[in-house]
């Protein structure tokens, strides 16, 4: 199993997304996505996407907020399993200035009711949904096969 992060950095009712294009071999080519990627040995979740939103930004994050868990289950046609956990973080404090290029792909600030419209994950609907509606930490399952969603399952803490 895989541990990752993905952050949303918010400004102006804008969050600033990550259009894949880059890198060969990538499970997230031509979707956009927020900032993140794995946990190295050591790190904690916040230190993960501390370190990841200042080396694909140039953005240092002042007060991460611990949003969700997002477990990853994807499935493919030859019964090959992988899962991911990644731990979802919003972010409207940070200093910096946005950096003019990025090693993952094409930054840029997106109107948040836009962002339903750009080619995203189906399970990135649902996340994205519950950031901007649900004040409670949640943990949610997405099942894949391919790049189809199959199947998901949330609960939010307290309910």
């Amino acid at each position: 199993m895989v541990d990752s992060t993905l952050c949303y950095i918010e400004k102006d009712g804008k969050y600033l997304m990550l259009h894949r294009v880059k890198k060969e071999n990538d499970q997230n080519k031509d979707k956009w996505i927020g900032i993140g990627g794995k946990l190295e040995e050591g790190e904690s979740p916040l230190d993960c996407v501390i370190r990841e939103a200042k080396e694909e930004t140039g953005l240092s994050l002042l007060s991460p907020r611990y949003r969700g868990l997002v477990t990853f289950c994807l499935g493919s046609r030859e019964g090959e399993m992988f899962t991911e956990q990644m731990h979802l973080f919003t972010c409207d404090d940070f200093s910096g200035e946005l950096a003019q290029s990025c090693d993952e792909g094409e930054l840029e600030w997106i109107e948040k009711k836009k962002v339903f419209g750009l080619p995203i994950w189906e399970g990135d609907k649902i996340f994205l949904d519950l950031i901007e509606t649900e004040p409670r930490f949640f943990l949610l399952k997405l099942e894949y096969l391919g790049d189809e969603l199959t199947a998901h399952r949330l609960d939010i803490a307290g309910k």
